[in-house]
């Protein structure tokens, strides 16, 4: 079952990436994460992520990388 879509409205101004670690816990990024070296976890610098959500744990987490939809 794939994630539950995020709400883009709530992503801070200039924060435009968004991931899901493998526990559920959804992140904003200011800038692209990348693959934490433990496995289960995207990784930024402290000071570029912040607690989006809580989601169900996702095998399939390594597929949520997203960047914020463009605006029309």
């Amino acid at each position: 079952m794939p994630p539950a879509p995020l709400n883009w409205s709530l992503a801070p101004e200039g924060w435009n990436w968004a991931a899901q670690d493998a526990d559920g816990k959804w992140y904003w990024y200011r800038t692209e994460p990348v693959l934490g070296i433990g496995g289960g976890i995207w990784r930024s610098n402290s000071r570029n992520q912040q607690f989006a959500q809580q989601g169900d744990p996702n095998s399939d987490w390594l597929d949520t990388l997203q960047q914020r939809p463009e605006s029309s």
